[in-house]
C-alpha cells in the first residue's frame, strides 16, 4: 500500500473518534425527520452547543477503522468515514472509482478490498472518476498509481494544472458535455449541466442501479454546508438541485457526511431553500437601513455601513428559517444564517435585490 498520503496517527485517532461519535446503526438511515430539539447554549468549555441532530440525519456505525462501506445495489458500493463519502462499480475488469476524499484516504482500499474480497472480483482500481478539481474530494487520488485513467470534465483539466497538486493527477480523459464509461460490464453516465458549486462539478448517474451521485449540491438530512457550500455560482448551484430532482434516481450520493439520500431529501433541501430565499427578500425589504447609515456615515466608514445593515439581514433572514427546521434538518442552527447570507449578497449582485443599495433617485 503507497504511504506518501498516510495521515498522522493522531489526526487518524482524531477523525475515527469524531466519526464515530458521529455515526449510529444503519437501522437509523434513509427514513424519515427527527424530533425537534432543545435550545443552544455554551458548554462548560466556552464553545457554542447546537442543537442535537436528528437521529434520521445520520449515518451508519463506522467500523474500528474508520469507514462504512456497503452496497448500494448490485456491483455498486459507496464508502463513508461520516465526513465524506466516494462510491465505486465492482466490474469484471476491476473497480471504477468516483471521488477520493483524503480523509477517508487509505481506507479507500480497504474497503474495495472488503467488497470485492467478497464478490470475487479484481479490487485493482482501473478508473477514476474526478466530480470536481477541489482537494477536499479529490485529494488522495494519488493512491491509485500512474496507470489509472482518471476522467473528468475539460475544466477540471485546467484547474489541477494551475494547482500542481501532486496529490491530485491530471486526468487523462475528458469530457465537455456527457460521457459514457464503459467498464467489465459496467456503465456510468456521467454529463455537465454548467457551474453550480465548481465551475466543473459533474451529475454521475448509474441507471442500471437507479442512483445519482452529485457532490456539494443536496445534502441528505442536513442544511447545506456553509455559504450555501462555498459555491460559486448561486443561482446555477440552486438550479442544479431542481436538475438533479429531474434524474430518475432513488438513492443520491452527496459526498459528504455519513448517509446515502432518498428523493425526500432533495424535495425537503429545495423547501428549505425556498424558505430561505423568501425570508431573505423580505429582510432585505424590512430591516432599517438608517441606523448603519447614521452611525457609520458620519464616521466615513462605507464598509461599516454595508457589513453591519448585512448582517442585521441575515440575521433577520434566518431567525425563522432556523426555528422553522432545527429537528427537521440537522444543523439548521448551526448554518442558516451564513447561508442567509451568502444567499442574500446572491440576491443583490446576480438578481438586482439591492435594497437600500439600488439606483439613487
Amino acid at each position: 500500500m503507497p504511504s506518501e498520503l498516510q495521515p498522522p496517527t493522531g489526526r487518524r485517532g482524531f477523525l475515527k473518534g469524531a466519526a464515530g461519535a458521529l455515526a449510529v446503526p444503519a437501522a437509523a438511515t434513509l427514513v424519515g425527520v427527527g424530533a425537534a430539539a432543545g435550545p443552544a447554549h455554551a458548554d462548560d468549555g466556552g464553545l457554542p452547543d447546537y442543537a442535537p441532530v436528528p437521529a434520521a440525519a445520520t449515518g451508519p456505525q463506522v467500523n474500528e477503522a474508520g469507514y462504512y462501506v456497503g452496497q448500494i445495489a448490485g456491483n455498486l458500493y459507496w464508502v463513508t468515514d461520516s465526513f465524506y463519502q466516494a462510491m465505486f462499480l465492482t466490474t469484471r475488469r476491476g473497480v471504477v472509482l468516483v471521488d477520493a476524499p483524503p480523509t477517508i484516504g487509505h481506507n479507500l482500499l480497504r474497503a474495495i478490498d472488503d467488497i470485492t474480497r467478497a464478490n470475487g472480483r479484481p479490487s485493482k482500481v482501473t478508473h477514476l472518476v474526478y466530480s470536481h478539481s477541489h482537494a477536499d474530494h479529490i485529494g488522495a487520488a494519488g493512491l491509485f498509481g500512474t496507470d489509472v485513467v482518471r476522467i473528468s470534465h475539460a475544466a477540471t483539466a485546467g484547474l489541477l494544472a494551475r494547482a500542481a497538486d501532486p496529490n491530485r493527477p491530471l486526468p487523462t480523459v475528458t469530457f465537455q458535455d456527457k460521457y459514457q464509461l464503459r467498464v467489465g460490464g459496467e456503465t456510468l453516465h456521467l454529463a455537465y449541466h454548467g457551474p453550480n458549486h465548481a465551475p466543473d462539478n459533474i451529475f454521475v448517474h448509474a441507471p442500471e442501479y437507479a442512483t445519482l451521485m452529485l457532490v456539494d449540491v443536496l445534502y441528505p438530512g442536513w442544511v447545506p454546508f456553509k455559504n450555501l457550500a462555498v459555491s460559486q455560482d448561486i443561482p446555477d448551484w440552486i438550479k442544479a438541485q431542481s436538475i438533479a430532482m429531474d434524474y430518475p434516481w432513488q438513492t443520491f450520493v452527496g459526498g459528504h457526511l455519513g448517509r446515502l439520500g432518498v428523493r425526500a431529501d432533495g424535495a425537503l433541501q429545495i423547501r428549505y431553500m425556498d424558505d430561505l430565499e423568501a425570508s431573505t427578500r423580505s429582510a432585505i425589504a424590512s430591516v432599517d437601513p438608517a441606523p448603519f447609515f447614521a452611525k457609520y456615515g458620519a464616521q466615513g466608514n462605507s464598509w461599516a455601513i454595508f457589513k453591519t445593515f448585512l448582517d442585521a439581514v441575515a440575521d433577520a433572514a434566518a431567525a425563522p428559517v432556523a426555528a422553522k427546521y432545527t429537528g427537521v434538518l440537522a444543523a439548521a442552527d448551526v448554518f442558516t444564517r451564513d447561508n442567509a447570507w451568502t444567499l442574500l449578497e446572491s440576491l443583490r449582485i446576480d438578481a438586482g435585490v439591492l435594497g437600500p443599495f439600488g439606483v439613487h433617485p
